[in-house]
């Protein structure tokens, strides 16, 4: 069988990337140079529907949110501020977004999902003990410092701990305009209209009365 041609070999080539490039990334293409959300509109869209440009300012591109820490006093000394389409509109369609996480002394940003999104980490100050679940069950875990980075794949259940004795920050970057969040706890235990008790405890092997006693702790704040 003869070679292929050096052309067909960079063709084939180029298909392959753009299949791998279309399969890897999160969000959808752009399709205009800016597409600022008009949060206030009743559109219903997947994404947002773009404010007239006419109105577009340098503030719908610009935050503060993560100059400065986070307050940690709440159940997880733990906090995660978010800069995504939500607080800055220009990230409409681009695919990006950032948030900051503060953690004091035993904080834990406890085990959750980004369904829409891979996300990286950078450590900002301090310590981090850092892991992700395989779909096999395979922990993958890390300790960190400051100036490390370590990746979190798309969907995949992860957590960030702070076992140090002094408060630990890290940016966090994902790759959609709004990754989503899921945190397992919650979700199961604190959702509205409430998991039957019954499937929750078949599904964790245990009584219906220690689910009972485990949504107390995820109701919501009144």
């Amino acid at each position: 069988m003869a070679s292929p041609t050096p052309f067909l070999s960079v063709f084939l080539g180029l298909v392959v990337f753009f299949f791998f490039f279309v399969t890897v990334s999160a969000d959808p293409d752009m399709l205009q140079d800016l597409c600022v959300a008009d949060l206030s509109s009743g559109i219903k869209v997947n994404g947002f529907p773009c404010k007239d440009a006419a109105n577009v300012t340098s503030l719908d591109f610009f935050s503060q949110g993560l100059a400065k820490p986070g307050l940690t006093n709440n159940t997880f000394k733990a906090l995660v501020t978010g800069a995504n389409v939500m607080t800055i509109p220009g990230l409409n369609t681009l695919g990006v977004s950032l948030s900051r996480i503060d953690y004091a002394p035993g904080g834990l940003n406890p085990p959750h999902t980004h369904p829409r999104a891979t996300e990286v980490v950078f450590v900002l100050e301090g310590t981090l003990d850092v892991g992700f679940l395989t779909t096999a069950n395979k922990l993958i875990s890390q300790s960190l410092k400051k100036g490390d980075v370590f990746a979190f794949p798309k969907g995949l259940v992860h957590f960030q701990k702070n076992n140090g004795d002094v408060p630990a920050s890290v940016i966090a970057a994902f790759n959609s305009q709004l990754p989503g969040t899921q945190s397992l706890g919650a979700t199961l235990f604190g959702s509205t209209p409430p998991v039957p008790d019954s499937i929750l405890a078949q599904a964790f092997q245990t009584s219906p009365g220690t689910v009972k006693h485990i949504k107390t702790k995820f109701q919501p704040k009144k």
